[in-house]
């Protein structure tokens, strides 16, 4: 289907009163729903998440970007809103609304207040009825900063049921945009599953039962209406440097070789560090999995993603291991994040116990074995040779471990590896070589 022209603006926040209410089931099936519909969107997804977003691709058909206001300065996060923006901007919220790493900061009402947007609010009104009422007007009043445009409930049992809600919804003066009933079969499945061809399939068929279930329970002209943007986005403006950086910015002789990892193994990546990338040169996406060997390379980029269930076969692959292994030993530069940092241990052990040989470049062992998860975000600081401080944001969240406990951030020769997830939207990466 042919998509419609950008005449008309629609954007806004789903957000939810708390975790587990159906956000990630909402946006999937409103994206599917939209892109069924003709219409060209852009998701979002407030936070560091790179799981999240992966939904969103597959539900849209269109790359998802994150909007941290704790990674970035309120301008920046503004100009990458306005230029990634289509005529509908669907953005998904983190935990709920007023939740972030601390008190509000870094929360989805955040975002909502820097980019103006209005929010719906997703309620589980799986144990309530008129008592919604109560958490709507709560919600809707809190904050002078946050516009909540209209309600969405998940979970509802009966016509019976959505008729108490929707009273609420009358008495508390926010529009009732629909009511979602209770389907199993449309819960979305463990985000620690990966993103493999059969698994993809799978969450393809639950995005489909959610934008069938949007599309009979949810107004969606109604909600595309009460979100229209009175101030159109007439152009996509190009993000320019942080000027704090100085002159040092993405200064490159010449245009660089990149080889990025991208499998079923090795995923998660923010697209606005793909797109800084290719200010740099030229970008090559290859497979640890299937391929034999890297392109030509001048910069290597290792990302994070689900290592641990293609261990075997990332195992058996000596070719690739091999030419990692003498990219980096040559001074090849490399930058590798959480799983691609585990990729060039000597070991990892396994879900199942085993031990599976790795790369080998750095002479340590990582383990799934008692996994405990590390979540949180980080800092990575550092000086150049010329004595230039620089700082870059990031974001940890794994299972695994280093058996022998050493220190987070590895150096070894050109190769900079950790747990952290950078991101660098806003940054001159190569100062992390300078």
């Amino acid at each position: 289907m042919q998509s419609k022209p950008r005449t008309n603006y629609s954007s806004f926040l789903i957000a939810a009163t708390n975790s587990g209410c159906g956000k990630t089931t909402v946006t999937v099936g409103l994206l599917r729903a939209l892109s069924r519909r003709g219409y060209a969107i852009r998701p979002f997804k407030c936070g560091p998440d790179y799981i999240d977003t992966q939904y969103h691709r597959i539900a849209a058909g269109v790359d998802s970007v994150n909007l941290d206001s704790r990674f970035t300065s309120p301008d920046h996060l503004r100009r990458v809103y306005a230029h990634y923006a289509a005529s509908i901007n669907v953005v998904e919220g983190v935990m709920g609304l007023f939740d972030g790493y601390d008190h509000a900061k870094g929360s989805s009402a955040e975002v909502a207040a820097l980019l103006h947007l209005p929010v719906i609010l997703i309620v589980n009104a799986r144990s309530m009825a008129y008592s919604a009422a109560a958490i709507i007007h709560g919600f809707a009043t809190f904050s002078k900063d946050i516009h909540v445009a209209g309600v969405i409930f998940n979970q509802v049992g009966s016509e019976r049921h959505a008729s108490f809600l929707r009273q609420a919804c009358d008495d508390t003066n926010v529009p009732c945009l629909g009511c979602l009933p209770r389907i199993k079969e449309m819960e979305m499945p463990s985000r620690h599953l990966g993103l493999s061809l059969d698994n993809e399939r799978r969450i393809n068929a639950l995005i489909e039962l959610a934008a069938d279930a949007v599309e009979q329970h949810v107004d969606i002209d109604q909600l595309i209406s009460l979100s229209h943007q009175k101030s159109e986005i007439n152009q996509k403006p190009a993000l320019s440097p942080d000027p704090s950086l100085g002159a040092n910015h993405l200064i490159c002789p010449k245009p660089l070789r990149i080889s990025v990892a991208r499998d079923a193994a090795f995923n998660f990546t923010y697209l606005e560090n793909l797109d800084r990338l290719r200010e740099l040169g030229t970008i090559t996406f290859f497979s640890p999995i299937a391929d034999s060997q890297l392109p030509p390379t001048d910069f290597l980029y290792l990302p994070g993603g689900y290592p641990e269930f293609f261990l075997k076969e990332l195992s058996s692959n000596s070719e690739m291991k091999a030419s990692v292994s003498q990219y980096i030993e040559a001074g090849g530069k490399c930058l590798a994040e959480c799983g691609g940092m585990m990729y060039l241990c000597d070991h990892i052990v396994g879900i199942d116990g085993q031990e599976y040989p790795m790369v080998g470049v750095l002479r340590q062992n990582a383990t799934f074995q008692d996994m405990h998860l590390h979540l949180g975000y980080r800092q990575w600081e550092g000086t150049t040779t010329e004595g230039e401080p620089f700082s870059f944001n990031g974001h940890e969240f794994h299972y695994s471990t280093i058996i022998e406990n050493r220190t987070p951030i590895y150096n070894y020769k050109n190769l900079r590896a950790s747990y952290i997830h950078l991101y660098w939207g806003d940054k001159d990466i190569l100062n992390l070589w300078r």
